[in-house]
């Protein structure tokens, strides 16, 4: 009987047993184990397979104490859209699945006075006893977290921030000349006059998309203002929204909401009103998560990798070699669907 089939028939393998199986010492199965910098292609290949064959789990308790590391990771979110929480979740789950790793995640509150929140951050990192967190807008570009971060030495990653790029590695995809796509596309159509919903206040990556589009709107000719409303990223505050429009002196061609939650709920006041989409106005979004294609018309909008930013962002941490700072850009493009349309006469 070999090796493999013995540790199999036992359901217990061990390091020992994938560094005979592959034929390399039990340190190379450690640094292929813990993905540590500078393993060779062949060597790791020679590992997972073993690690494969053996049906091998690391020990996780094992190598916390072996690596001073608890072999988990936070993913911090303060973000209303449920459809964004649930896709960056996804990625950074998948990346801690494929390094060992566990997945912590927390919420906090960055709007809470500044005491309650620093106490929240302190509990937070005294209970989570992480490796690093991953943020998530807008606490990618809280500089109180941040400043708390630093100070305390603890590694983090940051999804989508708009500001201070230099300040640690990022993943995140150009808002401000996304935005401007949707701009284009809808000057294009022969609309000439606009409304924008904004995203919440602290979201800085959402005033991104704001001036994208009304910057790209003045660059290709409009001469009359462009009518801004709140929507804080949620269904709720896009009726709220799209009510606001629909009331106003001049209803606009087109709509732009810098997210599809808030873009649903646009399309919902105007169906409530009797305005028709793309008929009376055309309505676009941002993310192309599945709300764009759970409401009708199916909805115009960017897609963003957002499962893949946080992969990124996650895969980012877990490296043992410190990442460069600086956003790592990722690809974007407009989907063109059936809520946008050229004006009526």
């Amino acid at each position: 009987m070999n090796l493999a089939s013995t540790a199999r028939g036992t359901g217990h393998s061990t390091m020992e047993d994938v560094a005979q199986l592959a034929g390399v010492s039990l340190k190379s199965v450690s640094r292929v184990i813990n993905a540590e910098p500078h393993v060779s292609v062949k060597l790791r290949a020679k590992v997972e397979s073993a690690i494969a064959e053996l049906n091998y789990v690391p020990d996780t308790a094992a190598r916390s104490l072996a690596g001073s590391r608890t072999f988990i990771i936070g993913l911090l979110f303060d973000n209303p859209s449920p459809n964004y929480t649930m896709n960056i979740q996804k990625g950074v789950y998948e990346a801690c699945r494929a390094n060992q790793y566990h997945l912590r995640i927390d919420n906090v509150d960055s709007t809470a006075p500044r005491e309650e929140f620093e106490a929240q951050l302190l509990a937070l990192v005294r209970n989570s006893r992480c490796d690093g967190f991953v943020l998530t807008p807008p606490l990618t570009d809280d500089l109180v977290l941040l400043d708390f971060l630093d100070q305390s030495g603890i590694r983090y990653t940051r999804i989508a921030p708009a500001s201070e790029h230099g300040r640690s590695p990022g993943v995140g995809i150009d808002d401000y000349e996304a935005s401007a796509s949707v701009a284009e596309h809808l000057w294009a159509l022969g609309h000439r006059r606009y409304a924008i919903v904004r995203g919440p206040e602290s979201h800085l990556a959402g005033a991104r998309r704001r001036d994208g589009f009304v910057d790209a709107l003045h660059k290709l000719g409009l001469d009359q203002p462009v009518i801004e409303v709140d929507g804080g990223f949620s269904f709720e505050g896009g009726i709220h929204a799209g009510t606001e429009i629909i009331g106003s002196d001049k209803l606009p061609t087109a709509i732009f909401a810098t997210n599809d939650d808030s873009a649903a709920g646009i399309m919902a006041a105007c169906s409530q009103a009797g305005v028709r989409v793309p008929q009376d106005v055309s309505v676009c979004g941002f993310d192309d998560s599945w709300v764009a294609r759970s409401v009708w018309p199916y909805l115009t909008t960017v897609y963003q990798p957002i499962e893949e930013m946080g992969r990124a962002a996650a895969s980012l941490l877990l490296r043992r070699d410190e990442p460069e700072n600086g956003l790592h850009r990722l690809d974007f493009h407009l989907v063109v669907r059936d809520s946008t349309a050229p004006p009526r006469s």
